[in-house]
């Protein structure tokens, strides 16, 4: 919870809560990462038996922790109290000694992606705010115990599932996550990926949230993208650029859009010309990033394929980023971990 949130429900029980006791409250359970009740004085005991009583407090279970040898990337495999499966990732920056940690929003996924590992496990359920802090919390407090004096500064809702799927309880887990007594993020180092659900880009156009957001396109080509992105028979290219045009008109900056490379498929002059289409007048930055694919399904393109797109790109005046595909030796890309955990337990 927010403080603000801790102070409406505690209200809501007929229990007096000042904001500077939900503050600190919450700085020490989320901020400090504490479960125990030695808070910072003063916060009132009959407030502590209340909150004792009132409010639950859960953590996740680490079943499995693996650390790419190469890339220093660690998948973390989490049990939740249900006995649902979910991964987070914890991904070096550049910056020596800081970190993002990449969250999943759901158990599984229903948006059956073409070359994503967790949209073969299909959708389970959603995860709720506080299964997202949690599983934050626990990656934190690891990389303090592994690496002392070393930060976890960024997050980004790009793990399992579709995080504008899960729209509310995601919103939620940022506001907490870039709270002062809260995860202490910078707003700005706070991202949020969406495959394109229109209703919910628009809403978050509307809002005028301050993280930012990635929508995966992979392709622009509305035949192509169908066979990739089955959400793309819901919501077709022009709607999804329709939508994007809202958000820059509410953000004013560059948008950015996620682009997984597949050998032979979307990397053509065919595709920039799609882009230009749709898109403009409109700055953009595609995020190129190499397929990890555990089927084997689809095959990375070759350093001379991606230059050769990538100057195509900019030659149209679209910037690029090559985006890092990291801990391949370890099953980084999301729901391959929890795939092999339950192919096992089967």
């Amino acid at each position: 919870m927010t403080p603000d949130d801790l102070v409406e429900a505690m209200a809501a029980r007929g229990i007096s809560c000042s904001i500077t006791e939900a503050r600190r409250i919450c700085g020490h359970h989320i901020s400090l990462g504490k479960d125990d009740d030695a808070l910072v004085r003063p916060v009132r005991r009959a407030l502590m038996a209340a909150l004792d009583e009132h409010i639950e407090r859960r953590g996740l279970e680490v079943v499995e922790k693996v650390t790419d040898d190469f890339d220093g990337f660690t998948k973390y495999l989490f049990r939740h109290h249900d006995g649902a499966l979910t991964e987070a990732v914890r991904i070096p920056l550049e910056k020596e000694g800081r970190y993002t940690v990449c969250l999943s929003s759901q158990v599984g996924c229903a948006m059956r992606c073409a070359f994503c590992a967790t949209g073969r496990l299909g959708l389970t359920r959603s995860l709720e705010a506080w299964e997202m802090v949690a599983a934050f919390r626990a990656v934190r407090a690891d990389t303090l115990r592994d690496h002392p004096g070393h930060h976890v500064s960024g997050a980004v809702f790009q793990g399992q599932g579709e995080p504008f799927h899960n729209y509310d309880e995601v919103i939620r887990a940022a506001k907490v996550l870039s709270e002062p007594c809260g995860g202490r993020i910078a707003k700005e180092a706070i991202t949020i990926s969406t495959v394109g659900l229109v209703p919910q880009i628009r809403r978050y156009a509307a809002e005028k949230h301050p993280y930012r957001l990635i929508v995966s396109l992979t392709s622009a080509i509305p035949e192509r993208r169908l066979k990739l992105l089955p959400v793309a028979g819901r919501f077709e290219m022009p709607e999804v650029a329709a939508a994007l045009r809202e958000l820059f008109a509410s953000v004013g900056s560059r948008l950015t859009v996620a682009w997984v490379l597949l050998r032979g498929q979307n990397h053509g002059a065919d595709e920039v010309a799609a882009l230009q289409k749709f898109f403009a007048g409109i700055p953009l930055r595609v995020n190129l990033i190499d397929v990890n694919d555990a089927t084997g399904s689809f095959e990375r393109v070759t350093e001379r394929e991606r230059v050769a797109f990538v100057e195509k790109l900019q030659a149209a005046g679209i910037a690029t980023r090559q985006r890092y595909s990291g801990g391949r030796s370890k099953h980084a890309a999301c729901g391959m971990l929890a795939a092999q955990r339950l192919a096992s337990e089967a």
